[in-house]
């Protein structure tokens, strides 16, 4: 018993004799049966599985408490603490002081992540070397979802940088809520750092201010892993009085103003003065989803690679086909979202950067398996980017049979159908020279990350015996199906 609280230990495991995880995500819950499976299993669904899941059931009169117990007993990653109705914060902070994970990531029951959300967190953090990570994240309301975020650029910042841009929209979702974030568990110990039990309003947000206060550095990462679906009660929908709301406003202000004071020194404060105060006054923003017909909006599912399933029930001979193709669209994905780019884009740079050859819209549209209009798209996209360029080359061929096996696109404008009558029914063969510029070379580096990503899933549950045996083999049908076509 801590502080009059019962805690309940399920299926904790013996840490002397298991290794600690990387991650530890702290998943509050009170009542929520009818969504917490959803949250759940979008977390054991993780490509990272080095984490272990705590679930602190607070006092629910529901069956969400017998829900934890049934996954805890399947998983020796999760544990389960019940403990009486005090809060969301005293429940968080239980599950910190519980915590073994160099890292902790938060959850709240009424929403989910992305498969990939752990493991980009802990890929910035690592590779980066960084104190806090920031994602974007999905708004949703009921079938559509926004992408939302604030920083436009993905890169690392230091502490006086990311208070820079929390100062343009001080009452933000992004900045001040735990769940699109990932922190370092020894700075919280150090510091002490815990959430405020005592207010329930932006108490997420203060233990930010806290925390931020004590970082180097922020990374911020562009892509949307967590998928945020109810506002969250109302300080007036509580049945909070006036008074009250101003008193914990005043609270959580006087956290704000420390903690521009602390980062940007009294002297720049004064300058930043007015901007600081606008938080007191402003409304806490999780941004809106806008109306179907607006741009900003998709409907969900439409956000992520999907597969067929009447396919896979089939079994049809294309099976294999379109299980590739979708499971190599879904790890270009991520990459393709960090820098705003279509699948189709993404799949031309990645063929691009390793086949610089000269090629015809053409071949590229029967290499890559997208229609010639998709790829003069991405082609032009790209090109607006500054990530390719290209020369076009020209040359002419009388018509044989040998043309069948050309690999140079044929075009014919009217000028040139009018002269190949004249000339003996000439085409004019137009193929493309491309070149890879320096602007594309973070892109490509990510999309062969995602590129190898895709190989690690395909051999996910091979030994080290079946790996060469099977690459041997797939090499054999390569040639079979070569000398078969040529």
């Amino acid at each position: 018993m801590i502080g009059g609280i019962i805690l309940t230990y399920i299926n904790q495991p013996d840490q002397t004799e298991t290794k600690n995880p990387t991650v530890s995500i702290i998943l509050p819950i009170y009542n929520a049966e009818s969504v917490i499976s959803r949250c759940i299993d979008s977390i054991l669904k993780q490509n990272y599985k080095d984490f272990e899941l705590i679930l602190v059931d607070d006092g629910s009169r529901d069956r969400s408490g017998a829900i934890c117990d049934a996954y805890a007993s399947g998983d020796d990653r999760i544990h389960v603490i019940h403990k009486e109705n005090t809060g969301v914060s005293d429940s968080r902070n239980i599950a910190i002081r519980q915590a073994k994970g160099t890292y902790l990531q938060f959850v709240d029951g009424d929403d989910w992540i992305a498969p990939e959300a752990t493991g980009l967190l802990v890929a910035a953090a690592s590779t980066h070397d960084c104190d806090l990570v920031i994602s974007d994240f999905y708004r949703v309301i009921d079938n559509r979802i926004a992408h939302k975020g604030d920083i436009q650029e993905e890169g690392l910042l230091s502490r006086e940088e990311f208070a820079s841009y929390m100062l343009e929209k001080p009452a933000d979702y992004y900045y001040g809520v735990l769940w699109n974030k990932l922190y370092k568990k020894s700075l919280i110990d150090k510091y002490c750092l815990m959430m405020n039990a005592d207010i329930s309003w932006c108490e997420d947000f203060m233990f930010n201010l806290e925390y931020i206060c004590h970082t180097r550095n922020i990374y911020v990462m562009r892509i949307p892993i967590y998928y945020y679906v109810k506002t969250k009660n109302s300080l007036s929908s509580q049945g909070t009085s006036i008074t009250k709301v101003i008193k914990m406003k005043t609270t959580v202000f006087e956290y704000y103003s420390k903690f521009f004071k602390e980062v940007f020194g009294e002297k720049d404060y004064e300058k930043s003065r007015l901007q600081v105060y606008r938080f007191f006054f402003d409304a806490a923003s999780d941004g809106t989803v806008p109306p179907s017909l607006l741009p900003g909006t998709i409907r969900l599912g439409e956000e992520r690679t999907q597969i067929n399933t009447k396919v896979i029930e089939d079994g049809s001979i294309f099976l294999n086909i379109y299980l590739q193709r979708k499971c190599m669209e879904s790890c270009l994905q991520t990459a393709a979202q960090r820098y705003d780019m279509q699948i189709d884009e993404a799949y031309l740079l990645l063929f691009l950067s390793q086949n610089q050859n000269m090629h015809s819209r053409k071949e590229l549209s029967d290499f890559i398996g997208r229609p010639k209009r998709k790829i003069d798209a991405a082609l032009q996209k790209l090109k607006s980017r500054g990530y390719i360029t290209w020369k076009q080359h020209s040359a002419s061929k009388q018509h044989s049979s040998s043309e069948q096996h050309s690999i140079s696109e044929q075009y014919s404008t009217s000028e040139q159908h009018s002269s190949s009558k004249a000339e003996g029914n000439k085409k004019t063969n137009r193929f493309l020279e491309f070149q890879i510029l320096p602007d594309a070379a973070q892109a490509i580096s990510d999309l062969t990350d995602a590129q190898n990503n895709y190989y690690q899933i395909i051999y996910s549950d091979f030994s080290e015996d079946e790996i060469p045996a099977f690459e041997s083999f797939a090499e054999r049908i390569k040639n079979n199906i070569t000398n078969t076509l040529l």
